[in-house]
């Protein structure tokens, strides 16, 4: 047969594009396999758990190997019979959602064969660790949470969240990778009662700002919110025998706005946003002084039986109760008891604050007197330091703002204290003297002077046995504002959340300053108005 030239070279160049075909589908072959493996090897960005900036700072922690990742094969497992558990359950699913947009599976067969799974168990068979004690295990194949209660585990489950990256803070879902680095926290709290207070009397706050403020806290593992919903400005909570206190007693504020109030259906939601959030809300309705808003609703609780005008600045001491009047016992008992019915936590906050215009025998009894009101609708009675004067139930507890030897005198009488003195503690407090918000007759607070002293060592003559716990409280006369609410917070709560919760022992400043700073991102995301001190 006989084959042209032309068509030879037809053949030659056929047999090259099938041979070059070959190499280019080899070659893309190749690189699919290359790339593959190449994305399974590759690590998600992780954090080492000991370089972790984890504020408050764990009791102890272990570096181990590797990463965890979660993914959307991730399961979740809760091991251990308790309601409560699925408080913490529902907060880590909502925070993967957020974060991921995927759902965290259930799983199937024997957990202890599992991999990529995260385990909350209930674990304390003899009873003796704190339930707010937990350990956190990591490794590349499990999380396990550990505690011998819920609030524990919830509490582990706040450490795991800032092991994870500072984009899940953020509204939307981030297509960053969650990787955690492996090892072992074993952690538990200094002191029982960590609290924030949030005056809402000066200028009132809406529920929605009391939700964004527990929003806030809750990572570092602040347990206790004190509501102060009453004072000379404004009464913040409906009371249904008293209907005038919120109608006219909450009509106003600092500065002449229009105030607003807490229906008890308001209060009830807050009470159980809070609850889920594994923080007790503590009611506050100071008394005898401090009371304006009431005298003001009400004639017949003053001594003339006339009704002061509403007031609107910051001056304080210049009311009060009159305290020889049988109305006014029948007034606080009916106050008390209708809070008392929707606050499930044990505490009812009765102030006894800066009553100048109250005399100290009539003091004395007045605070005797609601003492056993208080008692009478199941509640253990909070109050100012000054409080120490009066002849104290044993359960009762001195809040030390002031005044040492009060405080002092207290722990003399067998009382635990709550310690939240203005001077270091006092978050309405200006930063420094250019600081345009806040006040400053207890002094300027820097991030370092939150910091840098210790509630055991603060007062001669008062150590941790004497302490129930610490309390950051924020006043509002020059408040208005959530954002503005943030900025006198933030980062000061930071300091106060890690000596409330740290062992005194591992209080380092260069390590603390060096965490905040870091948490920076984190701050933003959260959408936190926060003060940067140029001492960090």
């Amino acid at each position: 047969m006989f084959i042209s030239a032309v068509q030879i070279q037809k053949t030659i160049i056929q047999k090259k594009m099938r041979s070059t075909a070959k190499t280019v589908f080899l070659f893309i072959g190749l690189t699919i396999i290359a790339t593959a493996c190449q994305e399974e090897k590759t690590p998600p960005a992780f954090t080492p758990m000991e370089t972790a900036s984890l504020i408050p700072q764990p009791v102890e922690t272990t570096q181990g190997q590797g990463y965890f990742e979660i993914d959307e094969e991730t399961q979740i497992l809760v091991e251990g019979e308790d309601p409560e558990m699925k408080k913490a359950v529902d907060f880590l699913e909502g925070m993967i959602a957020k974060a991921s947009g995927f759902t965290l599976q259930e799983p199937s067969g024997n957990s202890n064969a599992m991999e990529n799974i995260i385990v909350l168990k209930l674990d304390d068979p003899t009873g003796s660790a704190s339930a707010e004690a937990y350990t956190l295990d990591i490794n590349e194949k499990r999380i396990q949470v550990s505690s011998a209660g819920p609030a524990g585990i919830y509490y582990g489950i706040q450490t795991l969240r800032q092991l994870l990256p500072a984009s899940i803070e953020k509204d939307s879902t981030s297509s960053t990778r969650l990787g955690i680095g492996a090892g072992v926290i074993k952690d538990e709290p200094r002191f029982a009662y960590r609290g924030s207070m949030l005056d809402v009397s000066r200028h009132f706050f809406s529920k929605e700002d009391v939700k964004r403020y527990i929003d806030l806290i809750t990572p570092y593992k602040l347990n206790h919110l004190h509501l102060h919903l009453s004072d000379d400005q404004g009464w913040r909570i409906e009371i249904k025998s008293w209907p005038e206190l919120t109608t006219k007693g909450g009509s106003t504020e600092v500065g002449g706005g229009d105030g607003g109030y807490y229906t008890q259906e308001d209060y009830k939601e807050i009470v159980q946003y809070a609850a889920a959030h594994f923080i007790t809300v503590v009611p506050e309705i100071d008394m005898p002084g401090h009371t304006n808003a009431a005298l003001a609703s009400y004639p017949e609780l003053n001594c003339d039986d006339k009704a002061p005008e509403l007031y609107t600045g910051i001056e304080v001491g210049f009311s009060s109760f009159c305290v020889g009047k049988p109305i006014t016992y029948k007034f606080i008992d009916d106050v008390v008891r209708e809070i008392s019915a929707i606050t499930p936590g044990k505490y009812f906050h009765a102030g006894g604050d800066e009553s100048h215009a109250t005399q100290k025998d009539d003091y004395i009894k007045f605070v005797d007197s609601v003492q056993k009101i208080v008692s009478r609708h199941d509640k253990v009675m909070i109050g100012w330091d000054e409080i120490q004067f009066a002849t104290l139930d044993s359960t009762t507890v001195a809040q030390f703002w002031a005044s040492a030897e009060n405080a002092n005198g207290a722990v003399s009488k067998g009382h635990k204290l709550l310690i939240s003195p203005a001077s270091k503690m006092y978050m309405d407090m200006k930063y420094d003297s250019l600081t345009p918000l806040g006040l400053k007759w207890a002094g300027y607070i820097e991030i370092d002077d939150a910091y840098n002293w210790d509630p055991a060592t603060y007062v001669k003559g008062i150590t941790d046995k004497d302490i129930l716990g610490v309390e950051a409280p924020l006043w509002a006369e020059t408040l208005e504002t959530i954002d503005q609410v943030e900025q006198m917070v933030f980062p000061r709560i930071l300091a106060y959340a890690e000596i409330a919760w740290s062992p005194s022992t591992s209080k380092d400043w260069e390590s603390f300053k060096a965490r905040v700073k870091n948490n920076y991102p984190r701050l933003e995301n959260m959408g936190i108005d926060f003060y940067k001190s140029p001492k960090l």
